[in-house]
């Protein structure tokens, strides 16, 4: 086993390291740039049509706006409470600032892949929509390149037990454990069981959840980090400097940081800003091919605000706490570091607070991507694979709660990696599909307002 663990551990560098982080980063730039910064000119514009796709309008499954839920459910869980938390104990305050360079290019990323996702999905044996980077390989990209589609969809099938579902359940149980004394077990069941009553239902009963969950838990999430931002705002001058300052010079040890280096930083806000909002990974466009819609560009337009409200949100407002409240160099990481600055801001109930809101997070963490594994599997063996790996979903579900997972959340984190991998490649072979739809779509709109 100490062998195994040292391999993935050797993996798991390779895969995150330099070039790695040169694809993700790489990738955006290029999309932002041969879309003339079109994400970012047109945030406005994607909010709006988040507000107007609460209507479905066009074929597909669930609402455009259910589908951004189910999408933003998948990606707003522990890597913005944890993750977080994670980057700036091992990266220093400038891990945020790298964080916000991936969103920024990563905007552009989950437009297109999205975009791709929708453009290329088709229909199944149950009459359903269903797309994702597999499907655009397969339809977009020659015959050559299918081996692509099904590597992708290989590692999308294996890693949503290990960050989708497992590690997510472990975080709900751990947390619930030490701040009200509920046995893990216990949780375990009743996760299993309301995940269960949610996932055996497929995407729309999956949809109608997110729906329901996903407005409020970021509302009351953002409502308490401002909290803790108001609590501390003399110190967001020098908490905003440290960020800057410590994204392009290395951190010196002090208190209980260790100290680190600006590769560090860079390192680690890039891999925990993938890990958040998942752009470049592929997965948003497997939800928004069940979305309604008579354009893929439009959905691309709402695919990408998860981004920008994933991380330059959530996880900024996250990450600022950390650092105004003082307690990021405390030597303590993840959710501990998170809960130690609510409760810096909030004695007495903050910890109990970030408990409920982390739980939540996770337990919506868990429905998005069970919809994400399920269609990768179903690229794979087909329509008949979708009850026995709901089932195998949920049962997952309590051993994820009961487990020690260190080496599963090493072994989830390298195959993220792995999935992104063939997605950006893709993304790069597929670009002039995306700026010509693009093109024709915007040019349609100046005729219409013409």
């Amino acid at each position: 086993m100490e062998f195994l663990e040292n391999l993935v551990n050797t993996v798991n560098g390779i895969v995150w390291g330099p070039p790695m982080l040169v694809l993700i980063l790489g990738t955006g730039l290029f999309l932002q740039l041969r879309l003339g910064a079109m994400p970012i000119r047109r945030i406005g514009h994607g909010f709006a049509l988040v507000w107007r796709g609460r209507s479905r309008d066009g074929d597909g499954e669930i609402s455009a706006f259910a589908a951004l839920m189910t999408a933003l459910a998948a990606t707003v869980g522990t890597g913005n409470i944890a993750g977080v938390a994670t980057a700036i104990a091992l990266g220093g305050p400038g891990a945020l600032f790298w964080m916000w360079c991936t969103a920024l290019v990563g905007m552009a990323t989950k437009y297109a892949e999205v975009l791709l996702a929708v453009h290329y999905r088709e229909v199944d044996d149950h009459g359903e929509h269903i797309g994702g980077p597999m499907y655009a390989i397969k339809n977009g990209l020659s015959s050559r390149w299918r081996w692509l589609g099904t590597a992708f969809a290989v590692f999308g099938g294996l890693a949503g037990f290990g960050i989708g579902n497992m590690v997510q359940a472990n975080g709900i149980s751990s947390v619930m454990n030490t701040a009200f004394g509920v046995p893990e077990w216990a949780c375990g069941v009743g996760l299993a069981l309301l995940t269960g009553a949610v996932v055996l239902g497929g995407i729309r009963r999956i949809g109608a959840a997110a729906e329901a969950l996903v407005p409020f838990m970021c509302i009351s999430y953002i409502v308490c980090a401002l909290i803790v931002l108001v609590v501390f705002a003399e110190r967001l001058p020098e908490a905003l400097g440290l960020v800057f300052t410590h994204a392009f010079t290395p951190v010196a040890a002090g208190g209980g940081f260790a100290g680190a280096a600006v590769w560090a930083a860079m390192r680690y806000g890039v891999a925990r800003g993938v890990f958040s909002n998942e752009a470049g990974l592929g997965t948003a466009g497997i939800a928004q091919a069940a979305g309604s819609t008579r354009s893929a560009v439009r959905s691309g337009l709402i695919g990408m605000m998860g981004t920008f409200i994933d991380t330059l949100i959530v996880c900024t407002l996250t990450g600022l706490a950390i650092i105004a409240s003082g307690v990021w160099s405390s030597g303590d990481s993840g959710a501990v570091l998170s809960s130690s600055a609510f409760e810096a801001a909030m004695p007495g109930f903050g910890k109990y607070l970030l408990a409920i809101e982390l739980a939540v997070f996770a337990l919506t963490t868990i429905f998005g991507w069970c919809y994400y594994s399920e269609k990768c599997w179903e690229y794979l063996l087909g329509t008949r694979s979708e009850w026995p790996f709901r089932w195998l979903w949920t049962i997952a579900v309590f051993f994820g709660a009961i487990a020690q997972l260190d080496f599963i959340w090493l072994v989830a984190d390298t195959l993220n990696a792995f999935m992104a991998i063939p997605n950006l490649l893709s993304l790069l072979l597929l670009s002039p599909v995306v700026v010509s739809l693009s093109r024709e779509y915007f040019a349609g709109e100046k005729l219409a307002r013409a």
